[in-house]
């Protein structure tokens, strides 16, 4: 396990990755409850519906599967499930124009072409081509990212009435979830500073059984939860569903909708797939301490081949697109360092399939402080970035602001690598700039503005 693993030469024990492992789970466990809503709430054009039991089924296959793979080829410590973001592209864009089994069809061919740019090395040959400062901007961006997730999720962080955001619901912290997730905030800093063994792990754990203690003493609103509201599930064994596995339609699509639409949906799956998954590896792989001095990671082949893999495995589930989470950087946090976490990780999540009243254990509020310890420790990126040559600053504060403005790591990698470009070409350095990212440039430009481009075709 040590020589295949590489932990020894990764700095890292069976314990260690056990509990990154577990942590990774733990933070990205509402997956198996949100898709299934995001997918279930949604119609395709005939008017039906996908089953709330077949989904769950589904979304925890796909991510078992994607998540052991990824650590046994890529020996990297990603939990891989179904995008948030990915999975409305498939809800709101494919399917009122085609049938579900249709839409399935079009994020196997994603993860098709996703799998064909990696193994022809097109796609490392992309990710080694953006410079080394952008890249530590986006694992600074997705620690902003990945904060803002967790704070929203745990209503610390609401929509405002005469601001785009505000502090809590009502611009006041308010309810006993807000309570619990500060707790859990506090209590995780403490521990981690602290440097005691699986501070991250404990936090959640304790503050799961705190929220859960909390909810059966006082009234309080389902809502104000968020997805999980935390209480001792009725039942524990829950059978699996695989009705919807396999239930796909490579090409209907096309006829179904027509061509330009189907392209429209297949190139905006590709494009956040492909900079969503990119941002993701090069940001936690860069919190784990793996990329080299010229910022690239380690069996990157096998890594972007597993991720166009596992996105054709989610919409062969009917799951929607897989991709790398974010979330993973929590189990990086916990000391995380090579593929037995992920191995980890996707074990839980089979486990799950046959228990999956305990998904429902966790809440955010238990969940999201990880998400904000781990957005601080990605934030000391920062210092790597030359603030001084304005040149490089000014993408990279574009790419760092732009992810959690945005909601979206696509958004930011894409006007980071224009604004870049831009840039060096007006001080005549065009020659200075790889040709591959003049490429990726112009594939940024036509995705912010593919609306557009789409009402002129049509």
């Amino acid at each position: 396990m040590d020589r295949f693993f590489e932990l020894t030469a990764r700095g890292s024990t069976v314990g260690q990755e056990v509990r990154g492992g577990l942590t990774t789970f733990m933070a990205m466990a509402y997956i198996i409850l949100l898709n299934p809503l995001i997918l279930g709430g949604a119609t395709d054009v005939t008017g039906a519906k996908l089953s709330i039991p077949q989904l769950t089924t589904s979304t925890i296959v796909a991510a078992a599967v994607s998540t052991i793979l990824i650590g046994l080829v890529g020996n990297a410590p990603f939990g891989v499930a179904a995008g948030l973001g990915l999975n409305a592209v498939v809800a709101y864009q494919a399917a009122p124009y085609m049938t579900w089994a249709q839409a399935m069809g079009l994020v196997v061919l994603e993860g098709v072409v996703i799998i064909l740019l990696a193994v022809s090395g097109v796609r490392r040959l992309i990710m080694n081509s953006i410079p080394l400062a952008l890249k530590h901007a986006i694992s600074v961006g997705i620690g902003m990212f990945i904060a803002l997730i967790g704070l929203v999720d745990a209503g610390f962080v609401g929509k405002g009435t005469g601001s785009p955001v505000q502090l809590g619901t009502t611009g006041h912290l308010t309810g006993l979830p807000v309570a619990v997730f500060c707790f859990g905030l506090l209590l995780v800093i403490v521990l981690f500073v602290r440097k005691v063994p699986g501070a991250i792990l404990i936090a959640i754990v304790v503050t799961a059984v705190l929220a859960i203690v909390v909810n059966s003493v006082a009234k309080i609103d389902p809502a104000s939860w968020g997805v999980v509201v935390p209480k001792i599930p009725e039942g524990v064994v829950a059978m699996p569903d695989f009705g919807l596995i396999g239930n796909i339609d490579l090409f209907g699509g096309f006829a179904r909708a027509g061509v330009v639409t189907a392209l429209v949906v297949l190139f905006t799956l590709v494009l956040s797939g492909f900079f969503d998954a990119m941002g993701t590896i090069i940001g936690v792989s860069d919190e784990a301490g793996l990329v080299d001095a010229e910022g690239r990671v380690p069996r990157l082949g096998a890594i972007l081949t597993v991720d166009g893999v596992s996105a054709a495995v989610g919409g062969f589930s009917s799951a929607s697109a897989n991709t790398v989470f974010v979330e993973s950087a929590a189990g990086v946090g916990e000391g995380a360092r090579t593929g037995l976490a992920a191995v980890t990780t996707g074990g839980v999540f089979l486990v799950t399939m046959f228990f999956t009243p305990l998904s429902s254990v966790v809440p955010a509020a238990a969940a999201a402080p990880a998400l904000v310890l781990v957005g601080a420790l990605m934030m000391t990126q920062a210092r790597n970035v030359p603030w001084d040559d304005l040149t490089v600053a000014v993408p990279a504060f574009l790419t760092i602001i732009l992810m959690p403005f945005t909601y979206s790591i696509t958004n930011g990698v894409g006007a980071g690598v224009i604004s870049y470009t831009v840039i060096q070409a007006a001080l005549g350095r065009s020659r200075s700039i790889p040709w591959l990212l003049w490429v990726v440039s112009l594939v940024f430009v036509a995705y912010f503005g593919i609306e557009g481009i789409r009402a002129l075709v049509e």
